[in-house]
Formats: structure tokens, C-alpha cells, sequence
């Protein structure tokens, strides 16, 4: 049965005086920025107290937001006690420290009447559990909702138009988080589709590096169009197989936020496709990268996955071998195209 959808008269976070932002890379600088806009306090939180100093002393988050000023309302801190106080926060770890993160955000006393509201997009090696179950494991008095959709840090940062999806089991507080967000620039939409929301976020990763393979290689719009369209099938296949709903994955989370990450030259994870396409190692790849490139872990995480579940997944397998080293780009292509033929669908 569905769930009713809450009462226009709910409880609003819309009149919030301040958040915490859990985390000072790009994606929680821009989501920072874009609250601040609206008059909001945000205390960001950074790992790294030099990072934050630097923040403080020149109003920019140079490594992961260079050009952007940091508005007066946000306060750059060291401190994740400072956070205690918030009466929301916005998680965005890289997705690797998501649990040693969660973990200290537990131990400094936050309050159960606090929601987390998730934005980081992965799936956590060797368990395969999603952001939000994580964060449900060390913080399990709190209400926890995600946000993820075609959102790229540099544009929502510069106030250019998009749309993400918010997902929370009570969707009470998906809403109370639209009004949140919502700006003139930034529209949200909602669901309790919360698994579907954040696999759609995190596999889309891993088929961008795959379109950047493409673009390495010198191929053309052909091929890149129908990788992304059987990656599609795919994300679908093991999204709907880890419990999201197919819809889901035709909407802003999953093909919006494919769309997005497999055409856009701010895509991090395209980027690391197309080295990779290019001929370097994957591991002078990485190297080089301050930023992470999420679609890497998530592959190994999703590859596990899906071997568990029995899920058929070539495009994920060939991606796998490629950042493993153990198949070349040309091969990878080779091989998708002289599988079985088979009519389509997104079954296996």
C-alpha cells in the first residue's frame, strides 16, 4: 500500500536558523553555498584542520571548490562537537570514510531529534550496505533521509537550475527537507524510496567511467549512447535486485543522474573513464586525484553484490577488469559486443 503523502500543514525545516554540513568537499561546499543563500548558518565541517583554516582565512575551499566564496553565513570548523547543536545536518563524506565518520558523529552526543539528511554516494565495500544503513547503524535514534539527483557542485554552486529528489521511510521529513533546499535554482522532488534514490546515485558512478572509457578510445555518439542506455538496463537490474523500485531509476537519481555524469566534463568518474580509455594505469590514475572518483570503490562494492545476488552485470564486470588492470579497454569493448545475442529487456 502506498504511504500518504504528509499534510501541507506538517512541521517545517524551512525556518531553520542553522545545519552542520558533515563533510568540506565540493559537493558539501555547494550545498553550503546554496543554504547560506537563503540566510541559513551553516557550520561545514572539515577533516583536515589546515584545510579549514585555509577556508577561513581566504572565505574559499580552494582544493575542492576553487572560485566559489564562501558566503558570511557559513563558519568553516575543525570541531565535530561544534555540530552538536545543529538541528539538522547534511552528511557527505567521501562514501569510504562514511562509517569512521558516522562513527565520531556518534560519540559527541547528538540529539535524536536531529535528522541526517544523506548526500554521499556509494555503497560500502565488503558489507554492500548504503549510505543511509550505515549511518542507521551509529546513529540509530535518528531520522535519516538522502538527497541525490543530476547535481554537479560546481553548477548548484553557481546558482545554475536543477531538480534532485529527496527520499526519507517518513515522508514527513522528505518534505520538511524540500522546503529546506528549495530555492528559485534548486528544486526538489520526494519519495520513500530511499534504496532506490541512493543506488541509482552510487551505480551511476560506475557506468560514467565506463562512458569516459568511450570518450578515451575515440568512439563516437553510437557507442556512448548504447553503453549508457544497457547500463541503464543493468542499474536497473541490480537496483530493483538490492530493493529500489524500478521507477526510481527512471527519474532524477537514475537516469538523470547517469545522464549527467556520463556527458558532463565536471564528472570526476567520466574523467577517470577517459584516462583509462587513453592507455594510463589505473593506479597513476588515482594518484593523481585529490578528489575521489566514487565510481571506483562503488565497482568493487557493486561487483560483490552482485555475484551474491546472482545478478547478471557485463557492463560493471568489464569496468571492474579495466580499473583492475587485468583488461584492456579494447578488449572490455570486444567483449560486451560478442556476448549472446538476446532480446531486449533488463532481465538477465
Amino acid at each position: 500500500m502506498k504511504k500518504p503523502e504528509p499534510s501541507a500543514t506538517s512541521g517545517s525545516l524551512h525556518a531553520l536558523d542553522s545545519v552542520g554540513v558533515v563533510g568540506a568537499g565540493g559537493w558539501g561546499t555547494a550545498l553550503a553555498v546554496l543554504l547560506a543563500s537563503k540566510g541559513v548558518r551553516v557550520r561545514l565541517w572539515g577533516y583536515e584542520a589546515p584545510h579549514v583554516e585555509e577556508m577561513v582565512r581566504t572565505r574559499e575551499n580552494r582544493p575542492f571548490l576553487a572560485g566559489v566564496a564562501l558566503p558570511d553565513p557559513i563558519e568553516p570548523t575543525n570541531r565535530l562537537e561544534a555540530l552538536r547543536e545543529c538541528p539538522l545536518l547534511i552528511f557527505v563524506p567521501p562514501s569510504k570514510a562514511a562509517r569512521s565518520v558516522a562513527t565520531a558523529l556518534a560519540g559527541v552526543g547528538l540529539p535524536a531529534s536531529c535528522p541526517v539528511i544523506s548526500c554521499t554516494k556509494g555503497i560500502e565495500h565488503g558489507t554492500g550496505l548504503r549510505m543511509s544503513e550505515v549511518l542507521a547503524l551509529q546513529l540509530p535514534d535518528n531520522p535519516i533521509g538522502v538527497l541525490s539527483g543530476p547535481s554537479h557542485a560546481e553548477e548548484v554552486a553557481r546558482g545554475e537550475p536543477t531538480a534532485v529528489v529527496i527520499g526519507a521511510p517518513d515522508l514527513t521529513l522528505a518534505q520538511r527537507a524540500q522546503e529546506l533546499f528549495a530555492t528559485s535554482t534548486f528544486r526538489a522532488y520526494r519519495t520513500d524510496d530511499v534504496a532506490g534514490i541512493e543506488l541509482g546515485g552510487a551505480l551511476k558512478n560506475i557506468y560514467a567511467i565506463g562512458a569516459g572509457i568511450c570518450d578515451g578510445l575515440g568512439l563516437g555518439d553510437n557507442t556512448k549512447a548504447a553503453l549508457i542506455t544497457r547500463s541503464l538496463a543493468e542499474m536497473i537490474r541490480l537496483g530493483v535486485a538490492l530493493g529500489g523500485r524500478s521507477e526510481t531509476f527512471q527519474g532524477l537519481s537514475g537516469i538523470g543522474d547517469l545522464m549527467v555524469t556520463c556527458f558532463s566534463q565536471h564528472s570526476r568518474n567520466r574523467g577517470v573513464g577517459e584516462r583509462l580509455g587513453r592507455g594510463e594505469p589505473p593506479a597513476e590514475i588515482l594518484g593523481s586525484m585529490r578528489m575521489v572518483a566514487e565510481g571506483v570503490p562503488t565497482a568493487r562494492s557493486a561487483f560483490e553484490c552482485a555475484r551474491r545476488l546472482q545478478i547478471d552485470t557485463p557492463v560493471l564486470d568489464q569496468v571492474c577488469a579495466i580499473l583492475d588492470g587485468t583488461q584492456p579497454p579494447a578488449n572490455a569493448l570486444r567483449e560486451l559486443m560478442t556476448r549472446d545475442l538476446k532480446a531486449e529487456g533488463w532481465s538477465p
